[in-house]
């Protein structure tokens, strides 16, 4: 049986290369993908690009259990849950059960106000989202992609492709 992996994004303005090529990597390499978001209908990307969610983010809350990992998508859209208690309670789920869990663009500051990225090296799309990152005690590094443990970061759109092979080798491993 295929592992699952469960792809979070934003209810407006996800960054559509950081869902479609990550997916893309992830469903290519035989992972079964499904798309979370607060709502169900078809929702736009910055791109113009449109996906339409599986299930909303609280029922993935209630199946969390049958993914190998948790990957939040980034775009301006993401700073939806930047303090969104149930994203937040995902993503510390998902960590505290050993499960993958990844971030690309700025949704690693998800992770760090999640509490996951303290002590660990990560990264983040560049500018006031590296002190964010670093005000919440992660180590950043300005590559594009970041692997610290089962936690994995990436700085954007360009990082797609890398970000959704990471994310496959780890859960090979």
């Amino acid at each position: 049986m295929a592992k699952k992996i469960l792809l979070i994004i934003a209810p407006k303005d996800f960054r559509d290369e950081e869902l479609f090529v990550t997916k893309e990597v992830l469903d290519g390499k035989g992972y079964q993908t499904e798309i979370a978001s607060l709502k169900k209908e078809v929702i736009k990307g910055m791109l113009g690009g449109e996906a339409k969610p599986d299930l909303t983010l609280d029922e993935a809350a209630l199946r969390l259990k049958d993914y190998s990992a948790v990957v939040f998508i980034g775009g301006l859209g993401a700073m939806t849950y930047f303090e969104n208690e149930l994203a937040l309670e995902i993503a510390k789920t998902a960590h505290k059960e050993g499960k993958v869990v990844a971030a690309i663009c700025i949704a690693p500051i998800i992770l760090a106000n999640a509490g996951i990225l303290e002590g660990k090296e990560a990264t983040v799309f560049n500018g006031k989202y590296a002190d964010m990152l670093k005000s919440k005690g992660a180590k950043y590094k300005n590559e594009e992609v970041v692997v610290d443990g089962k936690v994995v970061t990436a700085n954007g759109p360009n990082a797609a492709r890398k970000f959704g092979e990471t994310i496959a080798k780890i859960l090979e491993e």
